[in-house]
């Protein structure tokens, strides 16, 4: 590879994504317009060998036309410590091939910039780096023991209980009062995975909106909230919840203020946050969404705002 400036995408596979929500194909096409030689792969396709990391990679182009959005060149090994931005894009699970991920880019990382960090990404899942504020967050417990559970459910009542590596809303369930399903729920979650589970004081404000606020270098780019379906708890756009307009309040500024410089400290250039009334339920480091829906209802262009911090660390 010759180019002065090249661009390695890790992520999902580029057929699949939809152009008009997809934040990782408007980062991809903001590199293309600066310059960048763009490649394409995906985690499988990763190796190590000899202290160097490669990827079995395809360049890519692509275009916002929606049937017609890419093109990708023939399969090319390509060392990845040659590459001047690796973006880890891939959405999760969070599980152990998501961490053999981050360790093999730490290899590269900085001389090679990783975004975010790999490091940090690793040592930052969603729902567990949001503890690191438990002054931010609503009452929150993770564990496996059954009674321990159910002594918080006696003293919050109504409750959310979810997977502690999940994503995308998938698998949150609302517990309300009365509700006689705790056990079985308990038992399915220890069915399906050895880890613990969260579980939070039910929110009402959630019936409002479940905002997401876009932070970069750990400042607040923009929000949008999103409203979850009648007869749902779940306000994720992947299971349904509606994005709207909306602004930061105060509260929100407080919480960005508070969490942004660990954010800028760890490497985490592109994060988004959830908050739920004044509350912080997660910090989304992996592979955060929002751009395209914050830049039609605010005119702006956030993929050009993370290029710009992303070559002021090249710089």
């Amino acid at each position: 590879m010759t180019n002065s400036k090249t661009l390695a995408i890790q992520m999902d596979p580029i057929e699949s994504i939809n152009i008009n929500a997809d934040s990782s194909f408007v980062l991809a096409m903001e590199a293309q317009a600066r310059g960048y030689r763009v490649y394409h792969y995906q985690p499988q396709d990763l190796s190590f060998m000899g202290g160097l990391v490669s990827a079995r990679a395809r360049a890519l182009t692509l275009r916002r036309e929606t049937g017609n959005h890419f093109t990708l060149g023939d399969p090319e090994v390509i060392d990845l410590n040659e590459v001047d931005v690796v973006l880890m894009r891939q959405d999760p699970p969070f599980d152990m091939a998501y961490i053999t991920a981050t360790h093999l880019l730490e290899h590269i990382h900085p001389d090679t910039l990783v975004v975010n960090d790999p490091a940090s990404v690793r040592n930052a899942p969603e729902k567990l780096f949001a503890t690191l504020f438990p002054d931010l967050m609503p009452p929150t417990l993770i564990t496996r023991d059954v009674q321990t559970i159910k002594a918080f459910r006696s003293e919050y009542k109504d409750i959310i209980i979810k997977p502690l590596y999940g994503n995308g809303g998938a698998g949150v369930f609302h517990v309300p009062p009365g509700d006689d399903n705790l056990n079985a729920l308990l038992e399915m979650f220890a069915a399906i995975s050895r880890e613990p589970v969260m579980v939070q004081a039910y929110l009402p404000d959630v019936r409002a909106g479940d905002k997401r606020i876009i932070l970069i270098d750990g400042e607040a780019a923009g929000a949008i909230n999103r409203v979850p379906e009648d007869g749902d708890v779940r306000a994720n756009m992947h299971a349904g919840g509606t994005p709207l307009k909306s602004s930061l309040t105060n509260r929100e500024f407080e919480i960005c203020e508070t969490i942004g410089p660990e954010l800028k400290r760890r490497g985490l250039i592109f994060t988004g946050i959830d908050v739920i009334g004044n509350y912080l339920t997660e910090i989304n480091v992996t592979s955060p969404t929002g751009i395209q829906e914050i830049n039609r209802f605010d005119g702006v262009k956030l993929e050009a705002q993370v290029w710009d911090a992303i070559e002021a660390r090249l710089r």
